[in-house]
């Protein structure tokens, strides 16, 4: 156990040590650079792996809780076979974490569009891009847990109402509380994204003539001269 706890946390802050080393004593240090490489990252990315993380994590969580849950139900099954169709709730509790992230995935999709490439590098698309990333990585995180927390209050209903069955109500209670914490982090989430706020522009020569007031983070959308153009400004926290 000694051994795989320092190779799982040792090995990787060694090559880590080793590079870095490498890279100053070769003047080629600049390359080790955490803020170039945020600046010269898209926001595409960054927002892809939020929504990537987001639907992985919260996938994750809801497989470990149905592992945990499942096994302890066909487990406690085979010798008091009316537990089994009654804790099917607990392996719906766990799916419902999976479907959080996906519910979060599409809202999260829906705020990437096409952007010309001289104007994909701005400050408001880079706070479009890491406000995506660090709440789909929250919400990924809220529900990783919360299917870990699912699937154990569920493995302990199915055993604890295979021994005694006036103690499922009792454990139900406490595995609907752990269910709601997902909720949380969707609500959460829900709350600080802004809809795409529409703002149009009468294009008259060079000048234009705004309708509604700035929001940040903004994609635009060509239009002719004379035309009106619209303009979604994306803000997922506000």
């Amino acid at each position: 156990m000694g051994y795989n706890m320092y190779a799982s946390f040792g090995l990787p802050s060694f090559l880590v040590i080793i590079v870095a080393l490498y890279l100053l004593f070769t003047d080629s240090g600049e390359a080790f650079d955490v803020g170039r490489f945020l600046e010269e990252t898209s926001p595409f990315v960054w927002g892809s792996l939020g929504i990537g993380l987001c639907i992985g994590l919260s996938v994750l969580g809801a497989g470990w809780g149905i592992f945990l849950t499942g096994a302890s139900i066909l487990g406690g099954g085979v010798r008091t076979p009316r537990i089994s169709t009654k804790n099917l709730i607990s392996i719906i509790f766990c799916e419902v974490v999976a479907i959080y992230g996906v519910i979060m995935g599409i809202v999260y999709s829906s705020k990437l569009q096409t952007v010309p490439e001289a104007q994909l590098y701005t400050r408001d698309n880079y706070f479009t891009g890491y406000a995506l990333f660090f709440g789909g990585l929250t919400v990924g995180f809220c529900n990783l847990l919360c299917g870990l927390c699912v699937g154990i209050a569920g493995s302990t209903a199915a055993l604890a109402d295979a021994a005694d069955p006036t103690l499922f109500v009792k454990v139900l209670v406490v595995e609907v509380f752990g269910s709601v914490l997902g909720l949380f982090g969707l609500i959460r989430i829900l709350t600080g994204i802004a809809c795409s706020v529409r703002h149009t522009y009468m294009i008259e020569g060079l000048s234009c003539v705004q309708s509604v007031r700035s929001m940040p983070s903004m994609l635009i959308r060509q239009g002719m001269a004379g035309q009106c153009i619209v303009i979604d400004h994306l803000c997922p926290y506000t």
